[in-house]
This record gives structure tokens, C-alpha cells and sequence, in this order.
């Protein structure tokens, strides 16, 4: 029997067609369901019943997203342990304590010891944990260009978007449009920067540093007449060369499940 092992690995037997019979509106975000045992294989009208037994049938035979990341995490941590950090503290913008390493990550300095233990004032949960190790063990440590793209057309981004956008864009822009006063929350508490007008011309813009080279760019449009809101997030041209594709989805789902917990708890 045939285990899935991503998202992806579902995504690419779906018709892609975004046909929302399933009641989601990508075929990405199905995928994604049936990865964390929301929706069954079965619930696609369009899979053949072949394809449907050929890979277990129902999405409880298969691992979940929490058993999914123990996995991920364990095999990044046991690669720490054989990994150079002093050598790397320089080039990832962070710097060498004796133990290990230092990155400031929104803001807040982050420790990571040769056991690949996180070490921080803030709660580390496993959608920041993940790509902060993939930067730890993988980031070329290219300087920022200052160029920012959308998270498509970032490498093999296309074939992520649909998913970044539903768990990463739209959660974030609900809680805008709920609450005025998240982009000063974002420059205050997460050391961000107001970003002035310039080839993205929004009516707010936010730069954060999730990692010293790995910037974000936050923008968001009010409604006007009769154009609802609208916010997208930009990375640097670099971004793909410093966290693979999955990392930075990571990064981004992280970022909008962190700031959704924030706004239930202090609103």
C-alpha cells in the first residue's frame, strides 16, 4: 500500500482542475486536507476508484501532519549534530556563542545547540522550528538584493501558490481587516519596519526578518468601493536560494497560525 509522505505527493495524482465539488477551492488545499485526515481521497469526484484503492482509500491509513513534522524535525536535528555552526553563524547573519549559534528571528534572538535544540524566549512550535533549521543547515547565505517577488514565482512556487494563498495570505488578510491595528503590532513587537511607497504601491506595507536573510514583505490594500481588501506577501529574489519551497510555505503558514493565537488572545 502506498504512503504519502507531503502534500505534494497528493496534489500530483488530483485532475488539478480547482473544481471545489470537494467544497475547497483548490485542488492544493484538498491535498492538503487529506494530508492532515480532513477529507478522504474518495471526497475528489473526479479520481478514479483505481487510483482511490491504489493509495489506501481513506487518509487515516496515512500519517497526519503532526506525525509528518516529528519526522521531518528529528532528521534535521541529527543532521545539526554533524554540522559545523560556528563555521555557519557569519554567513546566516547570526553569530557563534561556543555552544552553537545565534539568529534573531522577528526580533528575538534564538539560540540552536549542537543537539539541534531551539532555544528562545518565545514558544518554538514545529511550522518555525522546520525552516529555522533549514536555514540553519541548507541557506547559501546570499545578501538580500531588495527585490521582492511573489511567493509564486519564487522556484516551484507556482506549484505551491494555491496552498500559500489559502493558509498563508488569506488568514493573514482576515485578521486585517478584523483588526486596523496589526501592521504597528508587527513593527512593534516583531522589530518589523514601516516600508515606504515604492514598486509596490500599497495602502500599508510591513518589512519583517523571520531570518536575517530571509525578509518578508507584508502588503495590504484597503476596500474601495466596490473592491473588497486585499494582502500579499513578497519575499526577496533571494529567498528560494536561502529556504527551499516548502520551508518558506512553512514559514508563511507559521507566521499566520502565530498571529491569529495573538489576536484571540489580546483581542
Amino acid at each position: 500500500m502506498n504512503k504519502f509522505n507531503s502534500p505534494l505527493d497528493i496534489y500530483k495524482i488530483l485532475p488539478k482542475t480547482n473544481c471545489r465539488k470537494c467544497d475547497l477551492s483548490t485542488c492544493m488545499a484538498f491535498a492538503m486536507a487529506v494530508f492532515k485526515e480532513q477529507k478522504r481521497l474518495a471526497d475528489c469526484p473526479h479520481l478514479d476508484e483505481k487510483v482511490i484503492a491504489q493509495f489506501g482509500g481513506t487518509a487515516s491509513k496515512r500519517p497526519g501532519m503532526e506525525k509528518f513534522q516529528e519526522k521531518a524535525l528529528e532528521e534535521l536535528r541529527n543532521k545539526i549534530r554533524g554540522a559545523d555552526l560556528s563555521s555557519r553563524a557569519e554567513l546566516l547573519g547570526g553569530r557563534s556563542n561556543g555552544k552553537g549559534l545565534i539568529i534573531k528571528c522577528l526580533g528575538k534572538d534564538f539560540e540552536i545547540d549542537r543537539e539541534g535544540n531551539i532555544i528562545s524566549e518565545c514558544h518554538t512550535h514545529a511550522w518555525f522550528a522546520i525552516p529555522f533549521l533549514n536555514y540553519i543547515l541548507f541557506a547559501k547565505g546570499k545578501d538580500v538584493r531588495g527585490e521582492w517577488v511573489p511567493f509564486r514565482e519564487l522556484k516551484s512556487g507556482a506549484t505551491w501558490n494555491p496552498l500559500f494563498e489559502q493558509r498563508c495570505e488569506k488568514p493573514i488578510k482576515e485578521i486585517a481587516d478584523r483588526h486596523p491595528e496589526l501592521f504597528e503590532y508587527l513593527v512593534g513587537m516583531f522589530s518589523g519596519a514601516s516600508s515606504p511607497a515604492g514598486k509596490i504601491n500599497s495602502d500599508i506595507s510591513v518589512v519583517l526578518f523571520p531570518f536575517p536573510k530571509v525578509p518578508v514583505l507584508v502588503c495590504y490594500w484597503r476596500p474601495e468601493d466596490d473592491l473588497e481588501s486585499q494582502l500579499h506577501i513578497f519575499f526577496d529574489g533571494t529567498a528560494d536560494e536561502n529556504l527551499g519551497i516548502e520551508a518558506l510555505f512553512s514559514l508563511g503558514a507559521g507566521l499566520a497560525g502565530m498571529l491569529e493565537k495573538i489576536m484571540l488572545k489580546h483581542c
